[in-house]
């Protein structure tokens, strides 16, 4: 999925277009999603991608939300990031390239990774009930 900067821009707003474009990180413990226990998806805010699942949702205590799984191998690519100084795995939406946030290895079982994600790069959808 290819877009302009301004063709983003005008999809995006501006803090979604700071971390998905820019690479940017909203600060910990203020994403919408950090405590978020109800049932459902996550999809990259950018393109609508499916990414998680509610049920590989766990609280990691990094103030921002954690998965230990993305709901497919191909919904996400890794990226080693050498940016500040550090040594991470930066993960990436596999349709419209937008930054997502970092993967760890120190999560739970059965991966023991932790997706941490910025919330202002997904939109959660609700499992309906039946």
């Amino acid at each position: 999925m290819k877009k302009s900067e301004d063709e983003w821009k005008k999809t995006l707003r501006p803090e979604e277009f700071l971390v998905l474009r820019k690479k940017g990180t909203e600060p910990p413990f203020t994403g919408k999603y950090v405590h978020q226990t109800a049932e459902g998806t996550y999809v990259c805010a950018g393109c609508g991608n499916l990414l998680f699942s509610s049920d590989t949702k766990f609280d990691s205590g990094s103030g921002w939300p954690s998965f230990f799984t993305p709901v497919a191998s191909d919904a996400v690519v890794l990226k080693p990031d050498r940016s500040l100084g550090m040594n991470r795995t930066e993960v990436l939406c596999a349709r419209c390239g937008g930054h997502l946030g970092h993967m760890f290895d120190d999560g739970p079982t059965p991966t023991g990774q932790r997706y941490c994600m910025n919330s202002v790069s997904l939109r959660f959808l609700k499992k309906e009930k039946v």
